[in-house]
């Protein structure tokens, strides 16, 4: 039997697409705890507790809906015997596209532009240049985290004539679309070389709070800050005292430490920061591509194979 437990995503019409294997969809935590006893197969993001475990004893396979799965106690779920997958290539496009997105944006100001449009304000060209909206061609782009979304964030950026610096924890003999690959131990140098900052690393201890105040004091008054990973990943009081002294031109954020977004954040009121509520990932074909990814999975356990795709434990 396999569980779908989300209260968004609806997963079962694109997997019978695939497979006819017994499905059930829940929405709620209670209509979870009524199906985990008959629960071969958990697929699940949002709802998951580590206290499921005891729950359900017939658990053999966990598949994360989302591409993130810091939420899980992988040691415990390994010593249980449990394979757990990640949905990491689900959505790297739709993470892509929305860092890119958001970068032009900030560039483009078109967040000032969608602010005045709601005031019916005709913004006169400033004759001040450095007010003025900037091109992104010629300018350096840090990629913090240099998996598969990096890497597609890093294609589209050379397309538009950008210099792509890669950050990652061990730097690959091949660097890809990257003009420069760097250990994560260098990560303040390439802060200081870049324009635009775009966070794709997962949130581990190592990570945690990786962007502080020291790594945001490296940074250029006129840069960019990206976050599109984890809320976590940048210790946000140093975030706002850095917007609060103007020592960056500005932040797109996609997730917080808190989410959501608490309505008393200093956050929503700056002007030079958008913020939009963790839908980097957000597709109208997620479902279908999660559905895939499950359906290879299951078919990958059923013959045994050693390996799953996103394979965590």
């Amino acid at each position: 039997m396999i569980v779908v437990a989300h209260h968004l995503y609806r997963l079962g019409d694109a997997y019978r697409r695939l497979r006819p294997d017994p499905l059930t969809e829940v929405s709620t935590p209670a209509d979870l705890m009524a199906c985990l006893p008959d629960a071969s197969t958990l697929v699940i993001s949002r709802f998951w507790q580590n206290g499921l475990l005891d729950l359900a004893p017939r658990l053999k396979f966990i598949q994360s809906i989302s591409a993130g799965t810091d939420q899980f106690d992988v040691a415990e779920i390994s010593r249980r015997g449990i394979r757990l997958a990640s949905a990491q290539t689900a959505n790297e496009t739709a993470v892509a596209e929305h860092a890119i997105g958001l970068m032009l944006s900030l560039t483009r100001q078109l967040h000032y532009a969608r602010d005045n449009q709601a005031v019916r304000i005709w913004r006169e060209v400033s004759p001040l240049q450095a007010a003025r909206e900037t091109e992104v061609r010629g300018k350096v782009i840090a990629i913090i985290g240099f998996g598969r979304i990096g890497q597609r964030i890093a294609a589209i950026a050379k397309a538009l004539g950008m210099t792509v610096i890669g950050v990652r924890r061990r730097p690959a003999a091949t660097a890809g679309h990257a003009d420069i690959l760097v250990a994560s131990d260098r990560l303040e140098t390439a802060l200081a070389q870049a324009d635009v900052v775009v966070l794709t690393c997962p949130h581990t201890a190592e990570t945690d709070k990786l962007i502080g105040h020291a790594q945001l004091a490296a940074m250029k008054p006129s840069a960019y800050l990206l976050n599109i990973a984890r809320g976590r990943i940048v210790d946000q009081d140093a975030l706002i005292s850095a917007l609060q002294a103007g020592r960056l031109a500005g932040a797109a954020l996609d997730c917080f430490v808190e989410e959501p977004l608490p309505a008393d954040s200093p956050l929503w009121a700056f002007p030079n920061v958008i913020v939009t509520p963790h839908s980097a990932g957000n597709t109208q074909y997620y479902e279908a591509n999660v559905a895939a990814i499950l359906a290879e999975n299951i078919a990958r356990l059923e013959r045994g194979a050693p390996t799953l795709l996103n394979q965590v434990n």
